[in-house]
């Protein structure tokens, strides 16, 4: 694994390669830039920084009202506000009217640690996914965070990218290429397919290697794209491994499980299992003990891999 970088990083400096690229582009912030690390926009770009203050409807409203003049806004706050305080300004302005809004969403996470439960957005991709035309992004680490920032300013739709603030490992190299809407096979395996998103990306990949050992290799897929999900590499996945086990860093109600669900009971019923927050709030705690305390750990991936694995074969 690489070097350890905050995805939220990743993506202030995405940032300042957009600007460079694409004079369109222009970022909004809550009264958050130094965690949501739009400062070094703001003060080399400060024409096309708008300091909303904390007023995060505003915010959207305003990154609507941006889009309709053909700027491609991109909103920055943290993940709780983003889809709680301004969900009716999301939905209905941006959504209802399909404008090209980005919405970055830092701090998302059980990872955002000992700020606790209050700040710590897990439901966020339950909310963004039942709004119509919402894309979803969820990069795995600092690489595939400034690709995907980059593609989404060419990408036309309301985009909602989510954000961590704990620095995670890296796992891709630099030629690596996400495409939107196409999910990403990392490991090849019969045993059972991990179907990851986010920092448990890493994680999958570490119990993947665990039950290698034990002599079980499995599949291991990333969806860095959550909506539209890649419904085609899903359906193989149950076609050709018979077993599937989701990890997300969200809520197990909603999130990459429920999407990945959704495609498999309709096209090829296998048992599943799912690594998550099991319908809890989070709490405040150092991040590695937390993901720990709610089951996202690599042995608990490999116990709910074995477990699936139980039941394809019973």
């Amino acid at each position: 694994m690489g070097e350890r970088v905050a995805t939220r990083d990743a993506y202030g400096n995405a940032l300042l390669k957009l600007a460079e690229i694409n004079p369109n582009v222009v970022v909004l912030d809550a009264d958050l830039s130094k965690s949501t690390k739009t400062t070094a926009f703001s003060k080399k770009y400060p024409e096309r920084f708008f300091q909303m203050g904390i007023a995060e409807a505003d915010m959207m409203a305003t990154a609507g009202g941006l889009a309709t003049a053909g700027k491609i806004p991109f909103a920055s706050t943290f993940a709780i506000f983003a889809t709680g305080r301004a969900y009716d300004q999301v939905r209905n302005t941006i959504g209802y009217s399909g404008l090209n809004v980005k919405i970055a969403a830092t701090h998302a996470g059980i990872t955002v640690g000992d700020d606790g439960g209050s700040h710590q957005s897990i439901e966020d991709i339950a909310l963004m996914r039942v709004i119509p035309g919402m894309t979803i992004l969820n990069p795995a680490d600092a690489t595939e965070t400034e690709k995907l920032v980059l593609a989404a300013a060419e990408y036309e739709s309301p985009v909602y990218i989510r954000l961590g603030r704990e620095p995670m490992p890296g796992v891709f190299g630099e030629d690596y290429q996400p495409v939107i809407g196409k999910a990403v096979r990392l490991r090849e395996g019969n045993a059972a397919t991990i179907i990851a998103t986010g920092i448990m990306v890493e994680r999958a990949l570490l119990a993947a290697d665990i039950l290698n050992q034990k002599g079980t290799t499995v599949r291991v897929v990333n969806v860095h794209t959550i909506k539209p999900l890649d419904a085609a590499e899903v359906i193989k996945a149950a076609w050709d491994t018979g077993a599937i086990v989701t990890a997300e860093e969200h809520s197990t109600i909603g999130g990459l499980g429920s999407a990945v669900a959704e495609v498999v009971v309709q096209n090829r019923p296998v048992p599943m299992e799912f690594i998550g927050i099991k319908d809890r709030f989070g709490q405040s705690g150092k991040p590695t003990e937390l993901l720990t305390e709610y089951g996202m750990d690599p042995e608990h991936i490999v116990a709910a891999v074995e477990k699936v694995i139980g039941r394809k074969n019973s």
